[in-house]
């Protein structure tokens, strides 16, 4: 078995009371947070397998409450601190400080790991540096349920729009876990052809069938002491749920052509664009299966949900792109920053970063226009759903779909080529559109 690291929990102190924005900050940096409003009163027990840091909130402290903490911190030395807020006294031990300023924000917040034990965190990043970057309270739970699910040993759906990130998330989940040292496996479940779903993620023998020419393990056996990301898992055929069942409830396979069980050890993350459960009730997909893969559910916010986000994530883009590639542009210009606001993304987190990209290449300047975004004009958000919404433009692409549905006889793959999109984003037009495959097809 692949050797894994420790994964201690961080625990924070906070001698004072933090406001609600700021529990939140914490939960999604993964401190449990002890909350001491009363020094005078208080006893602070310190448990060797935990990270332990204190954090002394000092806005609007009276001198009395403040005696009391200098009184609290000098029976525990040992106990690495922060400060938000003016000291003024200037009586905390300068060696055990670590000065933290309003907001609180996830930046700051990675220094309390680093005065509690010296080294970074495990974060929600990507192996590639890219981070699931956001301080909206969207994000900020997901970050929250990264950290707690992170360390269990359980299946988790991850659910969403397509665009929202489903993959890195699941990428996060696996850096923070104990398995970060073994491997990481992304597997597109959708992608895989019906005839070869089972030798990919199950293996087989050689001379199991025309073309077998030696042995080949499969995916599940590649991740064996790490994690495995099983994306559109709805799209996998009822004899490959069966043997997927199979790993779940017994942590062996078999390769086509075998009758011998490999044992494996992998944790297993999926995410879908169906709606599994009515996949069940169609008989399409193993409610048995569902049940096992559906223990911890993350849900990735959509993007027009994450309000400031969006123009933090534009200029994280552009800034990554430009480490990358020579081009003029370094920020976006008021209008432009107007129109990243009021689009509604449909597109997603994947939308901003092409679009980024693509105005980054074509700008001349070194601000980008909004015309380089390609956007088209929205109006403001409001309460009325049919605001901000070009009917005939809707009508002409649920009709373009349907035309190309037709064409290519219902078949999915093939609308997609004609296109020139993903599967997934076929299915998510006919949800969209309320075109029901099944009914189309008879």
């Amino acid at each position: 078995m692949v050797a894994v690291p420790d994964i201690r929990k961080r625990c924070l102190i906070w001698l004072g009371r933090p406001t609600p924005r700021e529990r939140e900050v914490l939960a999604a940096a993964g401190w449990e947070l002890r909350v001491v409003d009363d020094p005078a009163s208080a006893r602070i027990g310190l448990r060797g397998s935990d990270l332990v840091a204190g954090l002394v909130d000092l806005r609007g402290a009276a001198p009395a409450w403040r005696a009391a903490m200098h009184e609290l911190l000098a029976r525990h030395p040992e106990l690495p601190l922060a400060s938000l807020g003016d000291d003024g006294d200037g009586e905390l031990p300068g060696e055990r400080l670590l000065s933290l300023r309003e907001p609180l924000d996830l930046d700051q917040v990675r220094g309390l790991q680093r005065i509690a034990e010296g080294e970074g965190a495990p974060s929600a990043c990507g192996p590639d540096g890219d981070c699931l970057v956001g301080r909206s309270p969207a994000l900020l739970q997901v970050r929250a349920s990264l950290n707690k699910f992170a360390p269990v040993e359980l299946p988790v759906l991850v659910t969403g729009e397509t665009g929202t990130g489903k993959e890195l998330a699941a990428r996060a989940l696996h850096e923070m876990s104990p398995r970060a040292r073994g491997p990481f496996i992304a597997v597109n479940c959708g992608a895989l052809p019906p005839s070869l779903v089972q030798a990919e993620l199950f293996g087989h023998e050689r001379g199991a069938f025309t073309g077998a020419a030696a042995r080949r393990i499969g995916l599940f056996e590649a991740a064996h002491g790490g994690t495995i990301f099983l994306d559109e898992v709805g799209d996998l055929p009822l004899d490959a749920q069966t043997n997927l069942l199979r790993v779940l409830q017994e942590g062996t396979l078999e390769r086509i052509g075998s009758h011998q069980s490999v044992r494996v050890d992998v944790r297993v993350l999926a995410a879908t664009h169906v709606d599994l459960e009515q996949a069940v009730a169609r008989g399409r997909f193993r409610q048995d299966l569902y049940y096992r893969l559906d223990v911890l559910r993350l849900h990735m916010p959509p993007l027009r949900e994450r309000g400031d986000d969006v123009e933090l994530l534009a200029r994280h883009f552009l800034e990554a792109f430009r480490r990358q590639h020579q081009v003029r542009a370094r920020a976006f210009d008021p209008a432009a920053r107007r129109a990243l606001r009021a689009h509604a993304w449909p597109g997603n987190v994947r939308e901003l970063l092409n679009r980024v990209r693509r105005a980054a290449v074509v700008s001349e300047g070194e601000l980008i226009p909004a015309e380089a975004l390609q956007l088209a004009a929205a109006a403001t958000p409001s309460a009325t759903a049919g605001d901000g919404l070009d009917e005939v433009r809707v009508q002409a692409e649920r009709e373009a779909i349907l035309a190309t549905l037709r064409e290519s006889g219902f078949n999915v793959s093939e609308c997609a080529r004609r296109l020139r999109v993903s599967r997934v984003t076929v299915y998510r037009l006919c949800r969209k559109h309320q075109l029901e495959l099944e009914a189309l097809r008879v």
